[in-house]
């Protein structure tokens, strides 16, 4: 490739790019989009005190790990292969209730979830569902060890 051909394929992916950001916004508020793009809490957590996987009927799998203080839920993460709508859900909810006692944690719903995200379309609403069931498996998991 010579120099002008590099050029014009930098610029092709620089118009790609901006295109996909001006449609995400069309679709998903500017928190759903930072959730996405920039998540917290993503990996798996080396001797977690619980844990959770669950597959939701998209195919997509969340996971959230926990390490407790008490009732506390002190550290929290997960991991997802899900689409960028599912990432958001996943890491917005583990800051939700990082720090909270767990009885807290599982009295928070997909649409609390939904709404601190500034909403999702009505195909990604099953996104949040999957995070909150996921989170309470793996509270139950913790109750049950």
């Amino acid at each position: 490739m010579n120099k002008a051909e590099n050029l014009s394929f930098d610029q092709m992916v620089t118009d790609l790019q901006q295109e996909i950001i001006r449609q995400e916004r069309e679709i998903f508020s500017e928190t759903v989009i930072a959730e996405a793009h920039h998540p917290q809490n993503v990996g798996r957590m080396a001797q977690a005190d619980a844990q959770a996987i669950f597959q939701g009927w998209c195919g997509d799998t969340m996971e959230f790990y926990l390490r407790m203080n008490d009732d506390v839920i002190e550290e929290i993460a997960f991991m997802t292969d899900g689409c960028g709508a599912t990432v958001a859900c996943g890491s917005r909810l583990t800051q939700m209730v990082q720090g909270l006692p767990w009885q807290e944690a599982i009295e928070i719903t997909p649409e609390n979830l939904i709404a601190v995200l500034g909403g999702l379309p009505e195909e990604n609403e099953h996104c949040a569902t999957l995070a909150v069931k996921t989170l309470r498996q793996a509270i139950a998991d913790w109750q049950g060890s």
